[in-house]
């Protein structure tokens, strides 16, 4: 049994990330600090892999650069309505396999000084706030205490059950493989959404990507589960379609199904010593995008923790205004809002807007890639919005008005 300050469980890039950034704050504690992970590295993670350039700015922020196999993109290709548009701005991010940029960034973090044991899957969480480390950890590799632990333990965290949270509304699937390039695909520099399937509460994607210097293509489709109680499709069945379309055969690949949980503005993600990180709290639950988004994650949690400490305040009970705060929840909080726009009656008309009208898709893209906006796109792009939505609105009013005057 080890006493700690800090209990990390999960090894992916959240808790990683937490580890990195408490460590540049305070080098000190990486004699008080473990991380936990269940698998052993370099361990296989099912994932699109799609890194927005705001993470690697945001690692460079304290010195640190994950050099793997990358597609570096510049742009999306967007499919709707049976129309598709293509944006770019630059360098925009990268697409890895999560295999090897995980295991580069617990790399990183070990030679920072970084505790991180492998094999080590929890079992068992207790809160016992009568002893001075007052969290007991159960692992396959032995029990720790400590006075903080961060469930950075993704979708299926038993740092969040522990704590007594319900798993989440926003709660998504996805299904993936890899093939070779296709004669008819887009440009190797574009993230390609395809939101064609009205029946889907999701999309279907293609990303470049790299695997064993071999150029490849991921194909996958994501879906947001709904309560509609005609049910959803089956991703599978939408992953043969769309690859049938292609001609290919969805069972000549192996296939990768995963799940997701969206974030939600009004759960609680701490009590008193615990708190949550990255996927385990909640990622973007339109797209499923997370990388970037644990990092950020990780950014906050990592000096927060610190600060904490360092004043003997382990109440936690300003997390979620923290992360609401900061610009990774001021993000999640927009794209949890956003739901109902993508998803729900409205969608027809945003497909149409965002078809239409570019310059909004690239300030999506800036944002992506964590670089300024930009005022004139964005007054554009807001403008625009604004007299789409009244003419949607207009129109709306129209048609009511005519239903009633039958």
């Amino acid at each position: 049994m080890r006493e700690l300050d800090v209990v990390i469980v999960g090894g992916g890039p959240a808790g990683i990330a937490t580890a990195l950034f408490a460590l540049h704050a305070d080098r000190d504690l990486a004699n008080r600090m473990v991380v936990l992970e269940k698998a052993t590295y370099p361990r296989e993670k099912f994932c699109a892999g799609g890194v927005g350039m705001r993470a690697d700015n945001l690692l460079a922020s304290i010195g640190l650069r994950i050099d793997v196999p990358s597609v570096w993109v510049s742009g999306v290709a967007f499919a709707a309505g049976g129309k598709s548009v293509e944006v770019r701005d630059g360098t925009i991010g990268r697409v890895v396999r999560r295999k090897q940029f995980d295991h580069e960034l617990a790399r990183a973090a070990a030679d920072r000084g970084a505790q991180i044991i492998e094999g080590a899957r929890v079992t068992r969480v207790e809160v016992d706030r009568s002893r001075p480390h007052p969290v007991r950890v159960e692992t396959s590799r032995g029990e720790f205490r400590c006075k903080v632990l961060i469930g950075a333990d993704g979708v299926g965290s038993q740092v969040r059950r522990a704590l007594g949270v319900p798993g989440g509304t926003f709660r998504a699937q996805a299904l993936e493989l890899d093939t070779e390039p296709l004669d008819d695909d887009f440009d190797r520099d574009l993230l390609v959404f395809d939101v064609n399937r009205r029946d889907l509460n999701g999309y279907y994607w293609e990303f470049p990507t790299v695997i064993d210097n071999r150029q490849m293509v991921c194909r996958g489709v994501y879906l947001l589960k709904s309560n509609r109680p005609e049910g959803d499709v089956e991703i599978r069945d939408v992953l043969s379609d769309e690859l049938a379309r292609r001609g290919l055969d969805i069972d000549n690949f192996r296939q990768k199904r995963f799940g997701e949980r969206g974030f939600e503005q009004h759960r609680a993600y701490a009590t008193a010593n615990v708190l949550l990180c990255g996927e385990a709290a909640g990622i973007d639950p339109i797209t499923g995008e997370g990388i970037a988004q644990a990092i950020q994650y990780g950014a906050v949690a990592g000096r927060y923790v610190v600060e904490k400490l360092d004043a003997r305040d382990l109440a936690f009970d300003d997390w979620t205004r923290t992360v609401h705060r900061r610009h990774v929840g001021v993000d999640l909080r927009f794209r949890s809002l956003g739901v109902p726009l993508f998803y729900g009656a409205y969608r027809p008309p945003v497909e149409q807007f965002l078809l239409n009208n570019p310059q909004f898709v690239q300030v999506g893209l800036r944002h992506f890639a964590g670089k300024p906006w930009g005022t004139s796109a964005v007054v554009s792009a807001t403008s625009r919005a604004a007299w789409y939505a009244m003419k949607a609105v207009i129109a709306g009013r129209a048609h009511h008005a005519a239903e009633m005057a039958k």
